[in-house]
């Protein structure tokens, strides 16, 4: 009983006194580890007589479970002291200046992408999306570029091996196979027969054989289709008019369109914006010069009935740029080659806070 009483005493002092975890787990071994104060008790049971045994361990076991509540409760207040004391350590001083730097910036064609959504979205334009891995059919032949048309000299294409059925397949050149697609779907032309208009706009990658300072083999196009019963080329020209002069936000932008071809549409027409250069600088405005940045037209009889509508009913507009130039007129980006450079040094420079997203009323840019 002196042992016991003993080692009841000076086990639960060390643990009580223990500073810190290390100093508790050492206080542990003493007493239950294989040659602990304890475990040497529980050895002598062996010697004892039945009565003695029977009487000696209960008060062992006792002794073993103060010791271990002891070292628990012990063990509780030392972490929630340790853990106090870090958090107290870690406070942020809201006296230091602010990092230098913010801690991430989304990409310039990231941003024109929204602005091109805010924009026409006001004009009831929907976004729709397609696969980068065209068949020709859908990236040629259904817009009137059969295969014998001098159009398709007009796109360095990125041709890949033919499907098990023969199909001849492309990365796609252009984002206007989603055009097709899109009027294709049964339910487009269901909401057409009913009345309805189709308006879609279509951002995306695209693929040319292409490379210097203006071109990379792959780069960003925005695509735009009206298609109704009613839509005529002013309407055309109202909406790009509107477009232009929100994105470069200048309200009297002039602009002036150009007949042009494309074999998509019909008639079809370059789109010129107002420019000068001055000390080598482009002004987006009113100028002596002019900047070519869209192709448009009315949508080609041709591509209509391709698409499985009536071309004696119904009728539209299109219009394609590249994402990547205008974002570059805009923001005065002067080579091509440095979106795609993964320098987050020029993205620092040119990038914008994924936090503010662009709106007609609260600001398109910086």
């Amino acid at each position: 009983m002196s042992d016991l009483s003993t080692i009841r005493s000076e086990v639960l002092g060390a643990v009580e006194q223990a500073a810190d975890l290390a100093a508790l787990d050492a206080a542990r071994v003493a007493a239950l580890g294989k040659k602990g104060s304890v475990t040497g008790l529980m050895k002598t049971l062996g010697s004892l007589s039945p009565d003695e045994r029977r009487s000696f361990g209960a008060q062992v076991n006792q002794l073993k479970g103060e010791i271990e509540a002891a070292l628990e409760a012990r063990r509780n207040d030392l972490s929630a002291s340790a853990l106090n004391a870090r958090l107290a350590g870690e406070k942020v001083d809201v006296g230091l200046p602010p990092r230098p730097e913010s801690q991430g910036t989304l990409h310039p064609i990231g941003q024109v992408m929204d602005e091109l959504a805010a924009i026409f979205g006001e004009m009831g334009f929907t976004w729709a999306d397609g696969p980068d891995i065209e068949d020709d059919w859908h990236n040629f032949t259904a817009l009137n570029i059969p295969p014998d048309h001098p159009a398709r000299q007009m796109q360095d294409t990125f041709y890949l091996p033919k499907r098990a059925d023969g199909t001849p397949m492309v990365l796609r050149t252009h984002t206007s196979p989603v055009q097709a697609r899109t009027m294709l779907d049964k339910d487009v032309q269901k909401m057409l027969a009913d009345g309805g208009s189709l308006r879609i706009i279509v951002p995306g990658r695209t693929f040319r054989i292409d490379n210097d300072a203006t071109h990379t083999p792959m780069f960003h196009q925005v695509e735009g289709l009206v298609i109704d019963r009613t839509t005529h080329m002013g309407h055309l020209k109202g909406c790009l008019v509107d477009f232009c002069r929100a994105f470069f936000e200048v309200d009297d932008l002039p602009l002036r369109f150009r007949p042009s071809y494309f074999p998509f549409t019909e008639p079809s027409a370059e789109v010129d914006i107002g420019c000068s250069w001055k000390g080598g600088e482009l002004k987006i405005g009113a100028g002596d010069s002019w900047l070519e940045i869209l192709g448009s037209g009315m949508v080609h009889p041709n591509v209509i009935e391709n698409c499985g509508l009536d071309p004696t009913i119904y009728q539209g507009f299109a219009f394609g740029m590249g994402i990547d130039r205008i974002a570059m007129l805009k923001y005065g980006i002067p080579d091509l080659r440095s979106f795609f450079d993964a320098d987050l040094r020029w993205l620092r420079h040119y990038g914008f806070s994924a936090l503010e997203w662009p709106s007609l009323t609260g600001g398109l840019g910086r």
